[in-house]
């Protein structure tokens, strides 16, 4: 069979994605895989691409396989969340840079919670997206539901909270450490393809317009204005994590240096294994969620968080 023009733009995702991949994992392993790095959307963001276009590849074979259209097309969907949360997550590791010598309007807290709504507003996606496909497989016609417009509302009022996000951190720029205000730049670089890649959404989702169905939509629209910004985005997003230097984790504790320590406790030992496990739960959506409420601090113990350039 003939490949067709979304056959090749499918081929051309999956080389691409596949160095994007490689290199997304190289930075996670290099700067940790924590919530101030951010660089692990760009690990799902780069599996979302290969596999989306593998389901689309697989329709050569299988094109009356409703699953393998609708699959494809939550995945092309879901590109623009984990490019937003890559950036916020740069703009938190900027923000904690910043604020070891300089108080900032924007501070963690506030940056967790414009997570929490894009994490709604991808979870409602998928689920808006799976609802759709269902309609699809009884109608022929793939129509974003409720819940994809309710997401994708959620996902442009969170942009906007970025946007002055990174108004206000860029008054404190010149307060970051050497090498930091990378990340301020990459973000600011990013902008104009984010919006662009919004912009896509918003016609999939709220418009009637048939070059922008997710299915049967327009392959040169959809490439112009979905695929190669996200390109985009993960070229200057990874480009910037190569050439920046991994900050190291070191904890404090606020324990009284004349209290004796338990035999067999060394110095430091409770709070660390304390902090790492904290750490490893606010990796998960469940933890995400509740430390968007909670915060950082350790009460019980105390611990502070300060990071040094290797």
């Amino acid at each position: 069979m003939t490949l067709t023009y979304r056959n090749g733009v499918s081929i051309g995702e999956i080389i691409l994605y596949i160095p994007a991949l490689a290199i997304a994992i190289f930075l996670c392993i290099k700067h940790g895989f924590g919530r101030s790095s951010g660089w692990y959307f760009l690990i799902v963001l780069s599996l979302a691409r290969i596999i989306g276009a593998a389901m689309e590849l697989a329709t050569i074979s299988s094109p009356k396989s409703v699953s393998l259209y609708t699959g494809s097309a939550i995945l092309t969907n879901v590109g623009f969340s984990p490019l937003v949360l890559a950036a916020l997550g740069l703009l938190s590791r900027l923000s904690d840079s910043i604020r070891k010598s300089y108080k900032t309007i924007v501070d963690a807290r506030m940056l967790r919670m414009i997570e929490l709504v894009i994490f709604v507003g991808l979870i409602l996606g998928i689920v808006g997206g799976v609802n759709a496909g269902s309609n699809f497989s009884k109608t022929g016609h793939y129509t974003p539901s409720t819940l994809n417009k309710v997401g994708t509302a959620l996902l442009v009022v969170s942009f906007g909270f970025i946007i002055i996000s990174i108004i206000f951190i860029s008054f404190a720029t010149p307060h970051a450490e050497q090498g930091e205000h990378r990340l301020f730049y990459a973000v600011v670089a990013a902008l104009p393809f984010l919006t662009c890649r919004l912009v896509y959404s918003c016609y999939s989702t709220f418009s009637h317009n048939k070059n922008f169905n997710l299915i049967t939509g327009n392959t040169t629209i959809l490439l112009c204005v979905a695929l190669l910004e996200e390109l985009a985005v993960v070229i200057i997003f990874e480009g910037v994590g190569l050439t920046l230097k991994k900050v190291e984790h070191v904890l404090v504790s606020n324990r009284d240096p004349s209290e004796p320590l338990a035999q067999g406790q060394s110095e430091g030992e409770p709070w660390k294994k304390e902090n790492m496990a904290l750490r490893i739960f606010r990796h998960t959506i469940l933890g995400r969620v509740v430390m968007a409420f909670v915060g950082n601090k350790d009460e019980k113990y105390g611990d502070v968080e300060m990071h040094g350039q290797k």
